[in-house]
């Protein structure tokens, strides 16, 4: 995790998450979230959110987390650019998420608790070397417990 580069969002899944893997065997889940802001006018300010998680994280929000649903969001800000195919420059800032959890608000969840596999999901790296995926954060220590 990236010191002074921390956000917190509450909002609104905007689109059913999208779980893929990398040729490595990375889970990575992406959606997206809503903001929403009333001025002192009335007026509604709306701001959209691309979110990515990556392993057991990944796997664990694409079998909970669907369209509609309010969650909690933190994680730490990205900036990616790229060249499209007309030429234009291009960039977005996303959310790399570290946890993603429903709001309890306007609701209720019942949680259950995954058994630890004792590494990443995905049975890849343990740590250190070089990673295939760009973006992706560094393992975390498999003789760690994650509770």
């Amino acid at each position: 995790m990236a010191f002074d580069n921390t956000v917190t969002i509450v909002g609104n899944v905007t689109r059913d998450p999208e779980l893929r893997f990398t040729p490595s065997g990375a889970a990575v889940c992406n959606f997206g979230v809503a903001w929403n802001l009333k001025t002192r006018d009335g007026e509604e300010q709306v701001s959209f959110f691309d979110v990515t998680c990556w392993r057991q994280l990944a796997e664990n929000v694409s079998e909970s987390i669907t369209k509609g649903t309010r969650v909690v969001v933190y994680g730490r800000l990205d900036q990616r650019s790229w060249e499209s195919q007309s030429g234009d420059k291009r960039s977005k800032v996303e959310i790399i998420a570290d946890d993603v959890a429903p709001s309890l608000k306007w609701a209720s969840a019942e949680v259950t608790r995954n058994e630890y596999k004792g590494g990443d999901s995905a049975g890849g790296s343990r740590g250190g070397g070089v990673r295939s995926v760009p973006n992706e954060p560094p393992a975390y220590n498999p003789d760690e417990e994650p509770f």
